[in-house]
């Protein structure tokens, strides 16, 4: 039996919006509408979540929200995008401004494979910037009937009185288009097609090298109040139109092309893409009232370890601690730039996040701001990680809801507070900042579990007493003193020291650890490699004071390394297969070592007390 949407429902609906006498007639009415557009929305932590439908009458389109009883029929698959459902119980609301239908009762019908109509955005249509569809005729050949106050004859009659006609030609920038397409619309089967859209992400140039040749691209993330779509330029495009768009400002876009999203490079989780080409055409908006700012789906810090690795996500923290500026050069010789910033939220726990490039070298943190990131990339060395990204974008102390409440928590308690890491930051150093006690792992549990045996690197905690250091009188090497080489260097027969790297010659060397230190706790033994900044950490002075003492005193020098066993530290190390000779055997390497703090452990042990009500 075929189903009929009801004509313009939506159409007449709103026009009587804000009558005072329709809830009588609204309980007996009740049309039938597509589903073109159904997406979950994140309310907050402990709140159920909401489900907002965009409903169509084939004619025009409506934002509604369905009620929180009614979610099941979305996780049951009832409720999707193009079902057919009649709306038994339903009123109007606004929300900050905007008109909404709030559906409390509804009848799922039936599923069809498309979107029925070109519908067109009933709010646009009312305030005159969108003429409504140039003719109106019924979306089947049948149609259910109204009550009284809702005859389609006198809707039809509103409608011709109510909508302007048609847009023929306008001028740059002072007129709106024709007609304007959801987001959600668009698809590759759609050419004539207009989106009215906000830049909430532009990346920098990027080069890459191809089988075609050298290329160059740039992305940009568009949002309407239907969802985002990514849209990318390639070579000559890229000069024709990267200055013409910036983040924040709204813009009409038109005569680009809608592909199917490849996955791999597209994060916005949408279905499809838009390319930008020569044909493209661009006009900033001057009007940006009602379009949508950045939305944000906020995980917890605490939750980061149930995100998949290299998945992004959107955080929200105060900026506790900011790192330096640095240069650094990759295993392939590129030189890249970066700064870390530890992150702290009221989940009490901290993540390291590293900034890139330009994000890195212009980012300025005063006074332990709040600062939200979209779209950061979740990484695993050393613990979770985030990792800014080509998409990804900063926003300083945001207008927003969460942020408020974060800065007034931080400013009242959460300054007081002791954060648990999810991620180390560096080598060595004092205090607890990247240590997560409830992960520390005794010696025997890292023996017998996997850790290390797989193709990629493990990471741990534990904590042990150091209880032999071998090769005590040679526990160090010569270094190239050239800043981030550090490779050994050879004295050569005219007394200068030669870095092959470098392929330069140094009057003297500088000195770095490299010790192999065993470490105890009470279920067994593991040897460990510690390098330079942990080596200075655990002895206590650098590796050239160490040298330069056992030039002058070699007891003293022996006394140093000797008064370091029999010390106890919290280690955070890395495991790794090596293989040679075809013998295989696991590395344990330190990454970073802390002092015990005895009033944090104690309050550490306190805490697992507690969880057994004792």
């Amino acid at each position: 039996m075929e189903i009929s949407l009801t004509e313009n429902a939506i159409h007449h609906f709103w026009k009587t919006f804000d009558a005072d006498n329709d809830a009588e007639e609204l309980s007996t009415w009740h049309p039938i509408v597509q589903v073109v557009s159904c997406k979950a929305i994140n309310t907050g932590p402990d709140q159920p979540s909401r489900n907002r439908l965009v409903i169509s009458d084939g004619n025009y389109w409506a934002q509604s929200m369905l009620a929180t009883q009614l979610n099941d029929l979305v996780t049951d698959g009832q409720i999707q995008k193009n079902t057919i459902i009649r709306m038994k119980k339903f009123h109007a609301s606004r929300v900050q401004g905007k008109r909404l239908i709030i559906i409390l009762d509804v009848e799922p019908m039936s599923q069809v494979d498309n979107r029925i109509g070109e519908p067109v955005n009933i709010e646009q249509v009312l305030d005159g910037t969108t003429p409504a569809p140039s003719s109106v005729k019924p979306s089947t050949t049948t149609t259910p009937a109204a009550p009284a106050g809702f005859g389609f004859a006198q809707a039809k009659s509103e409608h011709s009185s109510a909508a302007p006609n048609p847009v023929q030609s306008r001028a740059v920038g002072t007129a709106a288009p024709a007609t304007i397409h959801p987001i959600e619309s668009l698809n590759p089967y759609q050419n004539k097609w207009v989106i009215k859209v906000r830049v909430t992400q532009k990346s920098d140039i990027r080069t890459f090298s191809g089988k075609n040749g050298e290329g160059k691209l740039f992305t940009v993330t568009l949002m309407d109040e239907t969802g985002e779509i990514r849209a990318t330029a390639f070579n000559n495009v890229v000069d024709d139109l990267y200055d013409k768009l910036e983040e924040g400002k709204v813009y009409y876009i038109s005569k680009a092309r809608v592909n199917i999203a490849k996955k791999k490079f597209n994060n916005t989780g949408g279905d499809f893409e838009i390319a930008l080409d020569k044909l493209t055409q661009i006009e900033e908006c001057m009007d940006a009232s009602g379009m949508p700012s950045v939305s944000f789906n906020f995980v917890e810090l605490a939750k980061l370890e149930e995100k998949p690795k290299d998945s992004t996500c959107d955080v929200i923290g105060i900026v506790k601690q900011v790192g330096d500026f640095e240069n650094i050069t990759t295993r392939a010789g590129k030189s890249l730039s970066k700064r870390d910033l530890t992150l702290v939220d009221k989940s009490q726990y901290s993540v390291r996040v590293t900034l890139w490039g330009k994000q890195a070298e212009n980012f300025v943190a005063e006074n332990q701001p709040v600062v939200a990131f979209k779209n950061v990339k979740i990484g695993d060395f050393g613990g979770r990680t985030l990792s800014l990204i080509s998409t990804s974008t900063i926003h300083p102390n945001p207008d927003i809801s969460e942020a408020h409440l974060l800065r007034g928590w931080f400013d009242r308690e959460g300054h007081a507070t002791s954060f648990t890491a999810q991620s180390s930051s560096g080598g060595g150093g004092g205090g607890t900042q990247g240590l997560n006690r409830k992960d520390l792992l005794t010696i025997a549990a890292i023996r017998d579990s996997n850790i290390g045996k797989s193709d990629n690197a493990d990471f741990f905690s534990c904590r042990g007493t150091i209880i032999f250091i071998r090769n005590s009188d040679s526990i160090m090497y010569t270094a190239c003193p050239a800043e981030k080489c550090n490779k050994k260097v050879n004295e050569t027969s005219s007394g200068d020291w030669r870095c092959e790297k470098c392929d330069r010659s140094y009057p003297q060397p500088d000195h770095r650890y490299l010790m192999a230190i065993s470490v105890a706790d009470h279920t067994g033994q593991l040897w460990l490699q510690a390098f330079n900044e942990v080596g200075q950490q655990v002895i206590g002075m650098t590796a050239r004071d160490l040298y330069d003492l056992q030039m002058s005193d070699a007891a003293a020098a022996t006394a140093a390394v000797t008064k370091a066993q029999g010390s106890t530290w919290n280690f955070s190390c890395r495991a790794k297969q090596d293989t040679f000779n075809d013998n295989s055997r696991t590395r344990y390497g330190i990454n970073r070592v802390w002092s015990l703090d005895y009033l944090a452990e104690g309050r550490a042990l306190l805490d697992q007390l507690q969880q057994y009500s004792i």
